[in-house]
């Protein structure tokens, strides 16, 4: 499996950059998988300097209802004319953020919510045989403090990530885990997806959400120490994590941890 970053907040390899996510994952059999988008067409000129085409594309995932991973679908749905986009079903609910001078709506385009080739998901949805897709993650472990700023689907409710997904891969002996920003908490993510498919992943990708909440080194300290625990897997940070804090992960990590930028590859 080769896993290529086309958006990132970080480039080591002089690409555009930009606030968001998006991975190009190509596996063994030849298959071409998506998970999410970026704000807009980044994700495809990205795509294109690396010899890759979104038109290759036989499946994509929206993590989660906020622009920054799912901004690039109508992008996506003009370029990539056959696959099918895995978004949960209440990813097009209304989102925001606070900011200084107030909420600031970071959700999706609604017009494209019933776009024919959206296949809206819930609690779990197996693609196939490889791949899983589920929500619903409960605890509170380790949990991003940055998500008191964040509001959903109303302007003075905290948002519950209801519409947070996540994906697993499995290939050979790798069961690969995909979380876009881990809103409900990595460790809690890597519980679930435990119970999902009765094994540890071997590998994580996930944005942690840990920059905007400016968790404390005992925060982050707690947290590097609970994914030690998963001794048999590597894993790979990108996009919310901030780099203050991955630094600061590396540290008590060492070579457990890797930061992926945008242009960077990954293979497994």
């Amino acid at each position: 499996m080769t896993i290529t970053s086309l958006v990132e907040n970080t480039s080591a390899v002089g690409m555009p950059v930009e606030h968001g996510l998006s991975l190009y994952i190509q596996l063994e059999n030849g298959r071409n998988i998506l998970f999410d988008m970026g704000q807009r067409r980044l994700f495809v000129e990205n795509a294109e300097q690396l010899g890759l085409n979104i038109a290759d594309i036989d499946t994509a995932i929206v993590s989660h209802g906020h622009y920054d991973h799912g901004g690039g679908l109508r992008a996506f749905l003009e370029i990539n004319d056959k696959a099918k986009v895995y978004i949960h079903k209440d990813a097009f609910q209304p989102h925001y953020s606070l900011k200084d001078y107030g909420l600031k709506y970071i959700g999706l385009d609604t017009d494209l919510q019933d776009n024919p080739r959206l296949v809206k998901c819930g609690s779990l949805t197996r693609l196939d045989n490889q791949m899983t897709v589920f929500a619903d993650v409960i605890g509170d472990f380790c949990c991003p403090q940055g998500n008191r700023l964040l509001f959903g689907p109303s302007e003075k409710q905290n948002d519950s990530f209801a519409h947070e997904q996540n994906l697993i891969i499995e290939e050979n002996s790798n069961t690969i885990l995909f979380a876009g920003c881990a809103h409900k908490g990595i460790i809690n993510i890597i519980r679930k997806a435990e119970d999902v498919i009765g094994k540890s992943p071997t590998h994580v990708f996930a944005g942690m959400h840990l920059a905007k909440g400016k968790e404390d080194k005992a925060f982050i300290s707690t947290l590097a120490h609970e994914l030690m625990r998963y001794n048999n897997c590597t894993f790979y940070t990108m996009h919310c994590t901030g780099t203050e804090q991955y630094l600061q992960l590396k540290k008590i990590m060492g070579n457990q941890i890797e930061y992926l930028s945008c242009g960077e590859i990954a293979e497994i």
